[in-house]
């Protein structure tokens, strides 16, 4: 909500009323058929109640944003996001739905019951309400293991089956500090008994301070081999303001510096190799590179420099979009891991065809591609950002299996 002007705020809030007085409006005519009069005035009550407490609660939060503590203003934001979104979309759809039915001949005659109208008209605004609801309270942290298996010519052979764990966009700060949650994500994943646990980026919303208690937990992370991490666009603190150059300078080298305290290496702009008997395979991170207005801070050139003669690749690099303008064609890198947009929490599978909106910003938005036989995979997230849900798009941990073939 900082983003935005005290105006823009203003007009969601009329925008909010405005639905609801359509809502109400056509709600009048459902509770007509009620004979209690006590049930109505409780009904019309809550309405308004619920209503006037959101609207109020918004416009406070705006005027006080700049007073309250960073941790507390995320919860507040996201809690009335959740509330505001399950509200506004179920009972705009409701208007919609019963005014075009109620006002179409083509659908109904003028003759038509009306409260056969009404009832429709009821049902379509509950039916995304329980879908919101379910996004929220159900599926938010149902974390999901999917299996990838894939092959290669030139993967050397002490590396067939080699067990890696991809996990992306923890977003800490949305957790608040709830670490029980995660911990099941933690078992999960030592449950697979992987060898490498390769994390892409956005450990933090914003802040280093969201990191705080969270040690413990990434300790209990365990891997034969090694655990790798890069970057993403929200561990640079890009989106929030600071008094100083120095407060943000301080607040990035808190993060990277949590890295080493969990036993990850991170990888800025550069490689390694890691050996296996006289086999050896490189694993190479570069910082968030993204189209604008999402910084390139990645320098995949220099990253390749230590690891150029290295035969099977792999490549952390934050932002799927960087795959198909640097990497494919352009280098030999066998396998490029990405996050980033977390399949924007939404989505639908069918059979083996999958949907989301953010498909129409990223062409590359969750799951396995492939390209002259050099694949990106991108993961779904296992935290959340801005809306507190997830629907159809579960928090992911990705388990790739490498075999020779």
């Amino acid at each position: 909500m900082r983003s935005y002007s005290f105006f823009t705020i203003f007009l969601l809030c009329i925008a909010i009323v405005v639905v609801d007085v359509f809502a109400f409006y056509w709600l009048q005519s459902i509770t007509t058929f009620l004979e209690a009069d006590l049930l109505k005035k409780i009904i019309n009550f809550a309405f308004w109640f619920f209503t006037i407490g959101l609207v109020t609660s918004i416009l406070i939060l705006k005027y006080r944003l700049d007073h309250i503590s960073r941790q507390r203003k995320h919860l507040l934001i996201t809690s009335l996001y959740g509330l505001a979104v399950s509200s506004f979309i179920p009972k705009l759809i409701f208007v919609i739905v019963i005014s075009v039915l109620y006002f179409s001949n083509y659908v109904f005659s003028i003759n038509e019951p009306a409260i056969l109208i009404l009832v429709i008209g009821l049902v379509a605004g509950f039916f995304p309400f329980f879908i919101i609801s379910y996004a929220i309270f159900r599926s938010l942290y149902r974390f999901k293991v999917n299996v990838i298996n894939l092959s290669f010519n030139h993967l050397p052979q002490n590396f067939d089956g080699i067990r890696i764990i991809h996990i992306s966009d923890a977003h800490l700060g949305s957790f608040n500090y709830r670490y029980h949650i995660f911990d099941r994500a933690i078992d999960m994943i030592n449950e697979t008994n992987p060898d490498l646990i390769l994390f892409t980026g956005d450990l933090v919303n914003n802040f280093a301070s969201e990191l705080e208690g969270w040690k413990e937990t990434f300790l209990q992370l365990k891997a034969s081999i090694g655990k790798y991490a890069v970057l993403g666009n929200h561990d640079y603190g890009d989106y929030s303001e600071w008094k100083s150059v120095e407060e943000k300078k301080e607040n990035f080298e808190a993060i990277k510096n949590f890295y080493s305290k969990i036993g990850f290496q991170l990888l800025m702009n550069e490689g390694t190799i890691i050996t296996n008997k006289n086999d050896k395979i490189a694993i190479t991170g570069v910082e968030n590179w993204g189209h604008p207005p999402f910084k390139q801070y990645g320098d995949l050139t220099k990253a390749l420099q230590e690891v150029k003669d290295t035969s099977f690749n792999i490549l952390l690099s934050h932002d799927p979009s960087h795959w198909p303008q640097e990497v494919i064609k352009q280098t030999n890198i066998a396998l490029t891991l990405s996050g980033h947009t977390h399949g924007m929490q939404a989505g639908i599978k069918l059979m083996n065809k999958s949907w989301s909106p953010i498909k129409y910003k990223y062409k590359h938005w969750a799951g396995l591609y492939e390209q002259d036989n050099q694949y990106l995979y991108v993961n779904r997230g296992l935290g959340w950002l801005g809306f507190p849900g997830r629907l159809g798009m579960r928090p992911e941990i990705t388990l790739i299996k490498l075999y020779k073939k």
